[in-house]
């Protein structure tokens, strides 16, 4: 194991003159993130924090796509300015990512000045090589996705992306000559294979644009006027995917008065994308940069999406999921385990309550929790904290579990490389189990009713404490708490968490103490309780979180089950905060037939007094649940939009117990 873990300091000290360029997609502010956003970004800085551990100098770039026709009729129904609008977004993605722990190093929005300049002069630069021309667009356009497409491109009359409604457009606008560089293009994905995965997504761009004929693409638009105008046309505007996809290069300072960023990180390492804007950034962001005769990306890679048990994620079903609620009840290691072990990276994986749970309490609070609680209780137990490393009498078992360490670290390099998170854990988990097994086999508490055996349990104790280790180094690029709490447990320094210390004897030296007392790092949950949990601030969503029209997916119900939803007028006698839960208020409403106890979400958007009084709609035949201990008889019908949450009220006229329908 020594030498090949010397090796492996051996490749990150020569890392270290490597550079690793890793990229997000720059997400559309039209309203709060969900999972989905989460997920690619999650992804994206454990692979940043993998390259970082290897000793890769990383550049991690994520930001935001602020322009578009879609952005500036948003903002005119909240009665804002457009960038007033998108600075407010701005502000909630910062403080999600703080929230996660997402260690970018530059976040780049599409309305700055250093981005706004060099596009103008990309764009000058296009026209100047007669790459863009003007003339006439007529075809058809989703505004969701700020997409134009042509007749044969749509899937049964709707926009193939999304597959909702589109609209005929006609109007003036450059457009970029692709066919240009289609037959290049081709040659590009012949001799690099690995530009584009999976795989299937090459594919899919080979059989469904490229090899049908490339359109040329309009890049321009006059129907809005929010974005980048045309340099010497200012009555058009720089369309989306030029404005957008460029940014990659814009934030590296790419003709501007310094370019060293661009110098020393383009091209990318990898750009990693959601499967719906494969399209753009393998046929038309590759095109751009073979115009601007500047390197393509060595990657696109595409993951899939997160789906629900009944579909989609959608705000009018009622199953959206914000990380936000995840992160503050369950913490953020166990969130950012979820995403990135439950759904395999680059397909569709589904979400749901009884699984995050599941993960939860059997993964991180049986396996790894239980298997760090009782090593540190056993060496307290039979040798006062200490980790002796001198003078071990190996048991029969101590060398296979040496080997599984070994093979672990290996597959883990490999799966790593090719993004394979979700394999990733697998194999660190089974080093977990492994590890639980090895309490089985060597029966630390038989062993020590011998003093002829003391030797032979401090060795146990000692790979015990090794496996340990070797795993929270193993987790950091998915973990950024417990790998610490691991640490510090086992009585080791955070230097320890460095790749070069998987060497088998650098980290548990002599003398190493283990704390007195091990303390749960991921406490087991009430199952039930929990998922209830889930589905009510799931559910919480529904009512206010509509999307548009356009945006909106049949989920029919019957005339007779909607009846048997019974939802009554109340009103709020008595509210109170509920200890400990910085969301909850404890509300007591006259039913008029009844009182009840309601348990509501609504913390962060009223304090306690300011409910008194209100009328208010009850759910009233949900199943009762405990939440925090509380039994919540109910649930009472409230609306959030972009972040901002009211409760639904009635005429002061109706009395409490009238049936809403």
């Amino acid at each position: 194991m020594k030498i090949y873990i010397n090796y492996l300091e051996e490749l990150r000290v020569e890392n270290q003159s490597k550079t690793f360029y890793i990229t997000t997609p720059i997400y559309y502010p039209s309203g709060k993130f969900h999972i989905g956003t989460a997920y690619t970004t999650i992804a994206s800085d454990a692979m940043a924090r993998y390259k970082r551990l290897r000793g890769y100098d990383v550049r991690f770039l994520t930001g935001m796509d602020e322009h578009g026709q879609k952005i500036q009729e948003k903002a005119e129904e909240e009665g804002l300015s457009p960038i007033k609008y998108v600075d407010g977004i701005a502000d909630i993605a910062k403080d999600l990512w703080k929230l996660m722990d997402i260690s970018y190093d530059d976040l780049i929005r599409t309305t700055e000045d250093r981005h706004k300049t060099i596009v103008e002069k990309i764009f000058k630069k296009f026209l100047d090589n007669g790459d863009i021309y003007k003339g006439k667009y007529e075809g058809w356009k989703c505004v969701p996705c700020e997409s134009y497409f042509t007749e044969s491109q749509l899937v049964d009359g709707n926009c193939p992306d999304c597959g909702r409604p589109v609209h005929r457009v006609e109007e003036e606008s450059y457009f970029f000559n692709m066919k240009k560089y289609a037959d290049r293009l081709l040659a590009y994905y012949e001799e690099n294979p690995t530009f584009i995965e999976p795989e299937s997504r090459k594919n899919e761009m080979i059989n469904n644009f490229i090899k049908p004929g490339l359109e040329d693409l309009s890049v321009s638009r006059m129907s809005f006027d929010w974005g980048i105008k045309v340099p010497g046309d200012p009555k058009h505007v720089i369309y989306v995917w030029v404005d957008a996809l460029t940014n990659y290069i814009t934030a590296l300072g790419y003709m501007s008065d310094d370019e060293s960023l661009f110098d020393k990180y383009w091209p990318a390492d990898v750009h990693v994308v959601g499967k719906d804007i494969v399209r753009f950034h393998t046929i038309y962001w590759p095109i751009f940069l073979m115009a601007l005769d500047l390197p393509l990306p060595k990657k696109v890679f595409a993951h899939g999406f997160i789906m629900m048990k009944d579909g989609k994620m959608s705000k009018s079903k009622g199953n959206v999921v914000y990380p936000e609620m995840l992160v503050e009840r369950y913490g953020l290691d166990a969130t950012r385990y979820f995403l990135l072990r439950e759904l395999p990276f680059g397909q569709d994986g589904v979400f749901s309550p009884e699984a995050f749970v599941e993960r939860i309490n059997y993964d991180l609070a049986n396996d790894l929790g239980n298997l760090l609680n009782r090593t540190i209780s056993m060496i307290n137990k039979y040798f006062d904290g200490e980790v002796l490393t001198e003078g071990l009498v190996p048991t029969e078992f101590d060398a296979p579990l040496r080997d599984m360490i070994q093979h672990t670290v290996k597959k883990y390099e490999v799966s790593m490389e090719k993004m394979q998170f979700s394999v990733v854990l697998s194999d660190v988990w089974a080093l977990i189990s492994r590890t639980n097994k090895y309490i089985d086999e060597t029966s630390p508490w038989i062993l020590a009713k011998s003093e002829e055996d003391r030797m032979k349990l401090a060795s146990v104790m000692y790979h015990l404490a090794l496996s340990l280790h070797h795993t929270a180094v193993l987790l950091q690029p998915f973990m950024t708490n417990a790998p610490k709490q691991m640490i510090e447990q086992l009585g080791l320094s955070e230097d320890s968490l460095g790749w070069n210390t998987l060497d088998e004897g650098y980290a548990i030296k002599a003398g190493t103490t283990v704390i007195k007392k091990g303390v749960p790092i991921f406490p087991r949950l009430e199952t039930e309780v929990e998922v209830e949990y889930i589905r009510q601030q799931m559910a919480i969503t529904a009512p206010a979180e509509m999307e548009e029209k356009l945006e909106e997916e049949t989920n029919e119900i019957t005339f007779e089950e909607f009846m048997n939803v019974d939802m009554r007028v109340a009103t709020v006698t008595a509210c109170e905060k509920i200890p400990k839960a910085d969301k909850l208020l404890k509300l007591q409403v006259d039913l008029g037939y009844e009182q009840r106890q309601v348990v509501s979400g609504i913390a962060q958007y009223y304090n306690a007094e300011d409910v008194v009084g209100m009328k208010v709609i009850v759910v009233a035949n949900l199943k009762p649940v405990k939440l925090r201990g509380e039994l919540s008889q109910g649930m009472i019908l409230a609306g959030e939009k972009d972040g901002v949450l009211k409760l639904a009220t009635v005429d002061p006229a109706l009395e409490n117990g009238a049936q809403v329908k």
